[in-house]
């Protein structure tokens, strides 16, 4: 019995060791650009207002705000996680739940790099569609979100005005100075907290599904390529952490092994525009409609994608994986990539780490606090 409980002990400490690897390298490979857009969501929220946002149809529910929030993403090579602070830093500073649900798609889904990748490594035709796709799914989320969302349409209190915020004409306007260490302040000592324990928990659960679900079922599965369905991709790219620059040579020689080339648009708009960290963080800053809203429609909208584009190159697709256009493409994708060291990744995980424990003590002597509380007033 001793032996059979050491035994257990042993096996539940793998366990968790194992589930905390896999959360750690998914979150070292988001951590720098977290907290690159930390500061630059400070910086928004210092120089953007209000009538900023309605001037360039941001903060209205016109299309045009949705078109422009479309195009901003898809130049900005961020992947899902990173785009968390700048999304929600502009849906705080006034911009619409379409424009912002919009931003966070794009951003992550298609870019500049992961373009000249498809191209080379899936060939023109699904190339095209990505891109197409990559441009018209963003738009359609953010017109429904738009037209259907309710109290969360925007961040009412970025619209009203507080008493006393009126400036003396004796008053000195801040310099920009002043303005960049507020924006700071407030990114890193409010924004950044509240961010970074749902995006440390989320990494945490998907470290956990990723663990749990056999490795050895989901190599399987794609190991025979002729089996790999619309539905299954989706599932299969839910569980795994997806970025669209690192994971197209692996969707490129599943669809060179005989996948149908529908699964690489689903896979690549599916898995790259949702993970756990994004999802928990929209529903708990944002709300849960608005969350359940921008989850379905990526899902629904990766289907449909993924179904025209069987519809249109099968049957008779082949796959276009040219080893000289694979090499060029790559080398051109490097030279635009950012790669963070190995020690900056650590350092900057390790931060997001740390507030996110802060907050987790807050809210531990917060609950104990509150029967000593209600013992006091009774």
């Amino acid at each position: 019995k001793p032996l059979s409980r050491l035994q257990k002990m042993s096996e539940i400490f793998h366990f968790l060791r194992d589930v905390i690897v896999s959360a750690w390298s998914m979150l070292c490979s988001a951590s720098p650009w977290m907290i690159f857009s930390f500061i630059v969501a400070g910086a928004l929220r210092e120089f953007l207002n209000t009538d900023r946002l309605k001037k360039i149809t941001l903060g209205t529910k016109k299309i045009s705000g949705v078109f422009w929030a479309t195009v901003t993403g898809m130049c900005i090579p961020i992947c899902s996680c990173g785009t968390i602070p700048l999304g929600i830093s502009m849906y705080f500073s006034g911009a619409y739940l379409g424009p912002t649900l919009t931003f966070m798609t794009s951003t992550p889904m298609i870019n500049p790099i992961s373009i000249v990748l498809a191209y080379g490594l899936l060939g023109r035709e699904i190339a095209t569609i990505y891109v197409i796709t990559g441009f018209a799914a963003p738009m359609l989320i953010g017109i429904f979100a738009n037209r259907f969302a309710g109290d969360e349409l925007y961040y009412r209190p970025a619209y009203e005005k507080q008493p006393g915020m009126k400036l003396s004409l004796q008053t000195e306007k801040p310099t920009v100075w002043q303005r960049i260490r507020s924006g700071l302040r407030w990114a890193f000592c409010e924004l950044t907290p509240t961010i970074s324990k749902f995006t440390v928990s989320g990494m945490l659960l998907a470290g956990l599904l990723f663990t749990v679900v056999p490795q050895s079922a989901i190599q399987q599965y794609l190991g025979t390529p002729g089996m790999v369905s619309l539905l299954g991709i989706t599932v299969v790219a839910a569980v795994m952490y997806v970025c669209a620059i690192g994971h197209m040579p692996f969707i490129a020689a599943l669809v060179a092994s005989g996948a149908a080339p529908g699964v690489a648009v689903t896979f690549l708009m599916a898995g790259c525009a949702t993970n756990i960290a994004e999802l928990l963080t929209i529903r708990n800053t944002i709300g849960r409609r608005a969350m359940l809203m921008y989850s379905a429609l990526v899902v629904i909208l990766s289907e449909i994608a993924g179904y025209v584009t069987n519809l249109l190159l099968m049957p008779g697709f082949k796959p276009a994986l040219d080893f000289d256009a694979v090499t060029h493409s790559i080398s051109y994708a490097n030279s635009m990539m950012i790669v963070f060291p190995g020690w900056l990744r650590n350092i900057c995980s390790a931060v997001l780490t740390v507030y996110a424990a802060r907050e987790l003590v807050k809210i531990i002597r917060r609950k104990l606090a509150e029967p000593q509380n209600a013992r006091t007033n009774a």
